[in-house]
Parts: C-alpha cells; structure tokens; sequence
C-alpha cells in the first residue's frame, strides 16, 4: 500500500515555521481509506490545542513551534510527533516506523523528534512546554 500526502500538509508545515504566521501547530492524520495523510487540525493556541487530536485509537503526526530563549534573545525551535495511541492495533503501530518516513519528507526540519502513545507522557515535559 503506497502512502500519499495531501497538499496541504506542505501548507501546514510553512505556516508553522513562519515567523509571520500565528500558527504554532499542525496534526496530521490519516484519511479514511488510511493511504493518505491530511491536515487534521492547525492551531495557534499552542500546546493545549495540539494535545486535543491525540486519541488513543490514532496514528497521527504533529510539528509544533516552541518559542525559546530570554528577554535579550527568543527563537524557534520544532517539535515532530509520531504518534501512536495505546488502542492501535499491532499491524498498525508496526506501519507508523515506515510511515513516518513519508511525512518527514515535507517536515524536514526538527529539533525534536519524539514518539509517544500516551498522552500522559507529554503532561509535565518542559521542552514541549509553551513558552
């Protein structure tokens, strides 16, 4: 089964990266027929907007803009997300390693990469923080 990405995933992703753009994160799921990847959510609320789209019987791909630094100097850094929910069956867990590959193509620069499957886990990391 070939693997394709809708356009605006590439939109997505620019819009997260611009300086001159609000939007701080994108989720990408799949579509129903599960050969394609789009653009589930965009947001500028940050991370308590990102948090929202994981579900426990997903996949999904987040990249997320954390603003970092002090008074005298801030920058960008970028989150990829691989995420796969504790209820996803074996098959699919299995597909995300190869799978991911496909959405790096568009999300190409990353500070972070994390892979997770409970939202728990991302309750308390300062590095994933606003802010």
């Amino acid at each position: 089964m070939s693997l394709s990405l809708d356009d605006e995933v590439r939109t997505a992703y620019t819009a997260v990266r611009a300086d001159s753009d609000p939007t701080n994160w994108a989720v990408f799921k799949y579509d129903d027929s599960g050969k394609k990847i789009v653009v589930a959510g965009t947001g500028s609320d940050g991370y308590s907007g990102l948090i929202g789209h994981f579900q426990p019987e997903e996949r999904a791909y987040a990249f997320y803009r954390v603003q970092t630094g002090d008074d005298l100097s801030t920058r960008a850094k970028f989150v990829f997300i691989a995420w796969v929910g504790e209820k996803v069956s074996p098959l699919k867990k299995a597909r995300v390693s190869t799978d991911k590959a496909v959405v790096k193509e568009v999300v190409r620069v990353r500070c972070i990469s994390a892979s997770c499957f409970l939202v728990e886990i991302f309750s308390h990391p300062a590095a994933l923080r606003d802010g």
